[in-house]
């Protein structure tokens, strides 16, 4: 989910006013310098580096590690299902489980009592003065970033795994003992398992009908030792919700989607991009929907870093936020621009560092904007024009427009990647099948000459009686093998 780059966190109203509407002393101007440079720096990392693994990234052994292709048909759907699901988070915690400060959807419609029976929410109609009662005890915010939080330990601890994993193998030492394991899962019952009706005779040479796999995981004792590492931060963040575990889970979320998500063409990252580029500023600008579900939603979907930490320490409750969809979204626009210039061949990857600069040059004028206003930014009104309107320019000084724009990142096959293209059909009893192979394996060869003088004088005869020998030869052959035919 996308957010503004913001100041105020874990529900204050405004910047340097807490939410229990005591006086937070104002950041200073090193604390604040730090905050926004901690939060560039942290942005530029899973950019970089997810950008070098998706060139890396191949269909390999693990279904996890397959990248997921972006068409334009899923970029021109992803803003009207990401403004669904930000207006239903928004709704969710706003009319279904209002506050104490709660303001109300519609000014003045809602109250909160308390009786014995527990807390219950009161909606008014300030025409009819018509009340409706219902309860608020069967679900709560709490209950609900309890369930979010269970959810994003799973997922952080999965992520975090595959993030630090080709780190520690550099780590482990050569002598580490290593097992293989497979986690496998197949879809299919009855005839597409193994030994039921249908299967092939053993020994018969054929193998059992191809079942889809939906899940094909290979992990090693080195990436259970990763994930044990990933569970402590899990429960780290599970427990405190410290913002040093939220931002490790949200740097590890950031490389994976740069990482895996990659876009089939640069049309695609235009229609992307300039879909959000619209989405992003009219629910920042627009509406308070994007503010609101950031501050509410407790889960490390934004990078967080506290204003006040050479005050307080790692206890500062000061933050400034980066949403972690302005670092996906532009960062695989901007890995997609690396594959490009590596298709070129030409040893350079001007495309890509041009895309790079491009987002320290949006971000750090986000960061600009939002401290001389004093208001949350949609990052993305920045980022946007910046991360395409850069190549295309260097696209248009080097005569390359053509092929930036013809470029096909799905259509290259990478090194040793195979690929199957189609599959197999066999008709057919298993009975039939062997014995029709039985067949093919007993019929007619041709037997060639072991001997090399004999090869030398087939192909060499200088007796003109043996060449009549050899075509009278091959023609009671060729009549032999018709015979066969007929039979």
């Amino acid at each position: 989910m996308d957010s503004a780059l913001q100041d105020p966190h874990n529900g204050s109203a405004e910047a340097g006013s807490p939410a229990n509407g005591t006086t937070r002393p104002p950041s200073t101007p090193e604390g604040i310098a730090l905050a926004y440079g901690s939060l560039l720096l942290m942005a530029l990392l899973p950019i970089f580096f997810g950008a070098l693994r998706s060139v890396r990234c191949t269909r390999g052994k693990n279904s996890s590690d397959m990248p997921e292709t972006i068409t334009s048909r899923d970029a021109a759907r992803f803003p009207i299902i990401a403004s669904c699901t930000l207006l239903g988070l928004y709704l969710f915690f706003k009319v279904y489980f209002p506050n104490k400060n709660y303001t109300g959807l519609v000014l003045k419609t809602w109250k909160i009592q308390k009786s014995k029976k527990g807390k219950t929410a009161v909606i008014q109609n300030p025409t009819t003065r018509d009340s409706h009662r219902f309860p608020l005890e069967i679900f709560s915010q709490e209950y609900i970033n309890l369930l979010l939080s269970m959810y994003f330990f799973v997922l952080g601890i999965l992520a975090l795994s595959h993030t630090i994993s080709p780190f520690m193998n550099k780590v482990f030492p050569a002598n580490f003992p290593s097992r293989q394991y497979q986690l496998l899962f197949t879809q299919g019952s009855g005839e597409n398992k193994e030994g039921g009706r249908g299967s092939p005779a053993p020994g018969s040479g054929l193998t059992r009908p191809l079942c889809p796999e939906i899940i094909n995981y290979e992990f090693d004792t080195k990436d259970l030792v990763c994930l044990g590492l990933s569970s402590i931060v899990g429960v780290w963040y599970l427990l405190r919700k410290h913002w040093i575990a939220n931002n490790l889970f949200g740097l590890a979320f950031s490389l994976n989607g740069v990482e895996l998500l990659h876009l089939n063409n640069v049309s695609t990252g235009c229609i992307l991009l300039g879909g959000l580029f619209i989405y992003d500023v009219f629910w920042v600008f627009g509406t308070n929907v994007m503010v609101t579900v950031a501050r509410s939603f407790e889960a490390p979907i934004k990078l967080v870093f506290p204003q006040d930490l050479l005050e307080k320490g790692l206890e500062a409750d000061n933050f400034a936020m980066l949403g972690l969809g302005d670092i996906v979204i532009p960062g695989i626009f901007i890995a997609l621009l690396l594959r490009f210039d590596i298709s070129l061949k030409k040893n350079t990857h001007t495309y890509f560092y041009t895309s790079f600069a491009a987002y320290i040059f949006g971000l750090g004028l986000t960061i600009f904007i939002m401290h001389i206003f004093k208001h949350a930014q949609p990052a993305l009104l920045y980022l946007v024009p910046a991360c395409i309107g850069f190549p295309v320019l260097v696209a248009l000084a080097k005569g390359e427009v053509t092929e930036m724009f013809s470029y096909e990142s799905s259509a290259e096959i990478l090194p040793h990647t195979p690929r199957l293209t189609h599959f197999p059909t066999v008709s057919g009893s298993p009975a039939s099948l062997a014995a029709s192979m039985q067949q093919k394996l007993a019929g007619p060869r041709r037997r060639r000459p072991q001997n090399p003088s004999a090869i030398y004088e087939e192909s060499n005869p200088k007796d003109p009686a043996v060449v009549t020998e050899s075509k009278e030869g091959t023609e009671a052959s060729a009549s032999k093998g018709l015979e066969k035919k007929e039979k």
